[in-house]
């Protein structure tokens, strides 16, 4: 019986393919939602939430890996800082500088009109959400004749994926991943029995944690992903498993959640994936993320500018193919020289202070 520490090869998976995929898949579920008012669903569960919860599955894995590779918490959190921070930021300063002068002049504004906006003008839109947390959607009034006026609405998500890695953060400085696995697995358990009471109604006071749906929603598919990893030794990577597992959550996805029957079997079917896809590609270039923060305010832009009249096909392929081209930009320009910083090194000092060498550059 292979288990999937022996079956998971770094250098040789699925893991790309699968979030490029979940990122499109997400990216074709809200051109949709913006531009026709309805999203593909299975059951009760549209299939983007799917798509979010496997991102989530899949950095649960790899980030409670690259915490016990990095042995130093300092350097966990530079890299995870480097990995969302600066394109968020860079997507928030596209947006105001550029999407919403445009999106200005598509609803016959000026362009400058977008800095001066009474409550929400652009310039505020990138200070108050800087911090992560998305505290305005709207940028100076802006709607569609249908009222959408959300510039992007899958920057949300990235709060709790920085929460996520706080836990891992938390976990690993007090040696839990390292010597008491067996506590993530318990965690699991009590947001999944939190999950349960929350959409069960049972939950007499107001607890702060289980009072967010979605922070339980996030932290429970992101937690089964790190447990999948620090339980790899003993996961057993068998397809009769594959095929019960996707009869599970075919079956939850009917239910109001899927995550209260399917969310065990649902991480079982993303590791699954990431070892036995055959598509085993890892391109120099990420995608994943710039396509997923950018693809929303392309779909507003076409959505002003009238692209529904193409039909829904025409208008999810081009706002598909428009976000990849900025997914690139964005990588080529953000994310991969930001990525190429983190494993630098400040320049060590002679006594005296004077420098010896440059930046120790860690492959």
């Amino acid at each position: 019986m292979e288990t999937l520490a022996q079956a998971f090869d770094p250098r040789r998976n699925s893991l790309a393919v699968l979030r490029l995929g979940f990122a499109a898949v997400v990216a074709v579920a809200h051109a949709l939602a913006v531009g026709f008012g309805w999203q593909p669903h299975l059951g009760a569960t549209a299939l983007g939430d799917l798509a979010v919860d496997g991102f989530f599955v899949l950095s649960g894995f790899l980030v409670t890996r690259s915490f016990l590779r990095l042995e130093a918490p300092g350097r966990f959190v530079w890299h995870r800082f480097l990995r969302i921070m600066p394109g968020f930021w860079v997507c928030l300063v596209v947006t105001a500088l550029v999407v919403a002068p445009l999106a200005a002049v598509l609803v016959g504004r000026t362009p400058g009109s977008v800095f001066t906006a009474g409550e929400d003008p652009a310039w505020r839109y990138v200070v108050v959400n800087a911090a992560l947390p998305v505290l305005q959607y709207e940028i100076a009034g802006i709607a569609a004749d249908d009222g959408e006026s959300v510039f992007d609405g899958s920057l949300w998500t990235l709060q709790y994926e920085a929460f996520c890695y706080g836990v891992v953060w938390v976990l690993g400085v007090t040696a839990v991943l390292r010597r008491e696995r067996g506590v993530v697995l318990a965690v699991c358990v009590a947001v999944w029995a939190g999950t349960l009471l929350e959409h069960a109604g049972l939950i007499p006071f107001d607890v702060p944690l289980l009072a967010n749906d979605q922070l339980l929603r996030f932290l429970l598919v992101f937690l089964l992903g790190a447990a999948g990893f620090l339980f790899a030794d003993v996961v057993p990577v068998r397809a009769s498993w594959a095929v019960m597992s996707a009869v599970v959550v075919l079956a939850g996805a009917f239910l109001p959640d899927h995550r209260v029957v399917g969310a065990l079997s649902f991480a079982y079917l993303c590791v699954y994936g990431m070892v036995r896809l055959p598509l085993r590609w890892t391109p120099s270039w990420d995608l994943s993320y710039g396509l997923y923060v950018y693809h929303w305010p392309v779909q507003l832009l076409l959505l002003l500018a009238g692209g529904t009249a193409l039909g829904s096909v025409a208008y999810v392929l081009v706002s598909l193919g428009a976000a990849l081209v900025l997914a690139a930009l964005s990588w080529v320009a953000v994310e991969g020289p930001a990525l190429r910083l983190k494993d630098a090194r400040p320049p060590a000092l002679r006594p005296g202070g004077r420098r010896r060498g440059g930046p120790d550059l860690l492959v």
